[in-house]
């Protein structure tokens, strides 16, 4: 087994869950919270893990987490912590889950609303390092939340905001890449352009991060050979292995910051009309943004060309479309019935999101709404001059 050291530790193999026990003691957690959600419950995977645990059956579970983790969630999963006499979390399942056990963890140590902490709040400095501990066990390959720095987490008044601290970072993260055996083809297309995703805005964030650099395409060249395997083949444990991999590696890299990709679809997100999943809106949305931030990166599109076997006029925005359509994911936003009445309220949030800062280009609100614009009916990216 591989015990990573790196932002946090990491036991990764097949098989890593058997673990569980020993991180545990080590965090000194005898008394934990399981914040899942009612999938994972019907799968048989939280019996899976209490198979593993000290404590077994005893353990509370908080099964409410919504596709896309909200504050009442929060506050619903922290009664249930306060009230069992919690003194940790375990968060087993895709982003929403771990995101949700984030803050959580934040909300059982630090007093008052959720919002106060929020990073375009200025809430980064009031985390402080006596956030709960948390262990992490990512069931999907995509968001890398079980090693990020942040908890995308939607507010009652409809606004999906950004919590960021290094403190929020699960002080155990369990990859186990038998977890993932049984992912649907769907959602591990969604969850693994996630993670292309993610691996893609770091890599072209203007930060000076090289390391960071380096971990983004190991984690591309990763992904981009094994997610069509994945997809067709759902027991391929190489193709598993890989994936969760390139997962980790992007939840690793985008400590130095994402795009407007991310921007966009975390308002997105927060949409109360329609659910819409993270990954594939990232889908849907890459290939426009590789195209507004063309020539905004120095010789950085020409070396992802290089890693995925790409002519040097050939674009990138054209191979994301392929992939996406041989992955089936959907090819619009209409497709994925986001109302276009949204797009002035979308733009506007994308720009005062956290990541809107770092993409290699600024952008406006009425680039913003050309991106949304694009995406939405397929048609060549329109901008103002």
């Amino acid at each position: 087994m591989s015990l990573i050291s790196y932002l946090t530790t990491i036991r990764f193999d097949f098989g890593a869950l058997s673990g569980l026990g020993d991180d545990l003691r080590e965090l000194g957690i005898k008394a934990p919270l399981i914040i899942a959600d009612e999938g994972l419950a019907r799968a048989g995977l939280i019996d899976r893990l209490k198979t593993v645990l000290p404590a077994g059956e005893d353990v509370p579970v908080f099964t409410g987490t919504p596709t896309n983790p909200t504050e009442g969630a929060v506050l619903a999963a922290l009664e249930l912590y306060r009230s069992a006499g919690c003194d940790g979390l375990i968060a087993i399942g895709g982003g929403s889950p771990i995101d949700l056990a984030k803050g959580v963890a934040l909300l059982s140590t630090h007093e008052g609303r959720l919002e106060q902490y929020a990073a375009i709040l200025g809430g980064i400095p009031k985390i402080t390092s006596a956030v709960a501990p948390l262990i992490a066990i990512p069931t999907t390959a995509g968001t890398g939340s079980e090693v990020g720095r942040a908890a995308l987490i939607t507010l009652e008044d409809g606004r999906k905001l950004g919590f960021i601290s290094p403190h929020l970072i699960p002080k155990r993260a369990i990859c186990d890449p038998e977890l993932t055996l049984g992912l649907p083809p769907a959602l591990t297309a969604a969850t693994g352009m996630d993670a292309i995703t993610h691996c893609i805005e770091t890599y072209l964030s203007p930060r000076n991060n090289p390391p960071a650099e380096a971990i983004a395409l190991d984690g591309l060249d990763r992904a981009v050979n094994h997610i069509e395997r994945a997809v067709s083949q759902g027991s391929d444990r190489e193709a598993r292995y890989e994936m969760l991999m390139a997962a980790l590696e992007g939840g690793l890299t985008f400590q130095k910051g994402l795009g407007a990709v991310h921007a966009l679809s975390h308002p997105l997100g927060g949409l109360k009309q329609v659910s819409l999943h993270h990954g594939t809106l990232n889908a849907v949305l890459l290939p426009y943004v590789l195209e507004f931030n063309e020539g905004s990166s120095g010789t950085k599109y020409d070396t992802i060309r290089q890693r995925l076997g790409l002519k040097p006029a050939e674009s990138l925005a054209d191979y994301i479309r392929s992939l996406n359509a041989r992955l089936g994911m959907p090819a619009t936003l209409a497709e994925m019935g986001v109302p276009r009445d949204c797009f002035p309220a979308i733009a506007k949030s994308a720009t005062e999101d956290h990541s809107s800062a770092t993409n290699p280009r600024p952008a406006s609100i009425e680039d913003y709404r050309a991106i949304l614009e694009a995406a939405y009916t397929g048609e060549p990216l329109q901008l103002s001059a």
